[in-house]
């Protein structure tokens, strides 16, 4: 009898002791929990799978600590070396994998919801065969905003996400993010600040990340067109031509388009179309509440070839820069022929 209970004792002890070793991985491994499945059936799934190798032992160590119950559903990233003892730990604690999804800044909204279909960690609940105005009608209506236009509504960043999770909750989340840095940049604006509503600061933001990929540039370039407003000065911001022409633009800007009239002709109408023209990111909505005081009215890009800009403060300095930049650019172009 003393030998039986001894062996009973040592089979249970070693049983406990497997739960310290390693997991058979020699590469991470993606596992689903689906929602509702007993710890059982998880247990089960992964020794079938040749990574659990005492899978009893392990089920009813986690029914006697009470744990079961409390897996929860998700995908995990299993790395090699876990152990049975750190995997229910983790799958307790919820520590699903997170995905990223992320918006660069400048994107149209149409950018975006194209960017989400391509995703397939994300569950697509709007209807795919919907023209974009209507698809974009009723994220707005989802969002709470009814009859809003959906251009500039979303804030670019990089975004964590499970698995799964809808493309309108994941556009809840990144709406609620864009207000946040909107309310925020809109409460800390700077004084004198020719605009009447953190929607015209959203509007403005919108152009000024347009037109300079440069962080370093986004206050000056704010400056500048708000000087341009408060004077009474047109934007004259060829960004907004090119919204307003949609498909039609050909990748140039002809004398035609900046003549024909239309609400996002910031050539032949003054003050600020009238929506926002892309997603403008923290940075130009922030640059654009805050701009740097500026006497310039003009600017052109800079021969450097970096995506920078010279600015002018009057049309003659202006036309010196354009001079300057159009005779760079044409020896580069007979450099290039030789």
């Amino acid at each position: 009898m003393l030998l039986l209970a001894a062996a009973a004792a040592t089979t249970v002890v070693l049983s406990v002791r497997s739960l310290d070793r390693p997991l058979r991985l020699t590469a991470p491994l993606r596992f689903k929990v689906p929602a509702g499945a007993s710890f059982a059936r998880v247990a089960s799934e992964l020794a079938a799978q040749g990574i659990v190798a005492n899978p009893r032992v392990w089920t009813l160590y986690a029914r006697f600590k009470g744990l079961a119950p409390a897996v929860k559903a998700g995908e995990y990233e299993i790395q090699p070396g876990t152990t049975p003892r750190e995997l229910l730990t983790k799958m307790v604690n919820g520590q699903v994998l997170l995905h990223s999804f992320t918006i660069v800044d400048g994107w149209r909204v149409q950018d975006l919801l194209e960017a989400l279909r391509r995703n397939p960690e994300i569950a697509a609940t709007l209807p795919a065969q919907a023209s974009f105005p209507a698809q974009a009608a009723e994220i707005m209506a989802k969002l709470g905003s009814p009859g809003s236009d959906a251009e500039g509504q979303f804030l670019p960043e990089t975004y964590r996400f499970i698995g799964g999770t809808t493309d309108i909750e994941l556009l809840r989340q990144i709406h609620a993010a864009l207000v946040h840095e909107l309310d925020t940049a809109w409460a800390d604006r700077g004084p004198d600040l020719p605009l009447r509503s953190s929607y015209e600061l959203l509007i403005m933001a919108s152009i000024v990340q347009k037109e300079s990929g440069l962080p370093q540039e986004l206050p000056k370039i704010a400056g500048l067109y708000l000087h341009r407003l408060s004077i009474g000065m047109r934007l004259q911001a060829d960004p907004t031509v090119i919204y307003g022409l949609g498909q039609r633009y050909d990748g140039n800007i002809h004398t035609v388009d900046l003549q024909t009239d239309g609400p996002y002709n910031t050539y032949t109408r003054a003050g600020l179309p009238p929506t926002p023209i892309a997603l403008a990111g923290a940075a130009a909505i922030r640059a654009t509440a805050r701009p740097e005081k500026t006497d310039a009215i003009y600017f052109v890009a800079s021969t450097k070839g970096d995506g920078s800009h010279v600015f002018s403060a009057t049309l003659e300095q202006h036309n010196a820069a354009v001079a300057a930049y159009v005779a760079h650019q044409r020896k580069a172009a007979q450099d290039s022929a030789r």
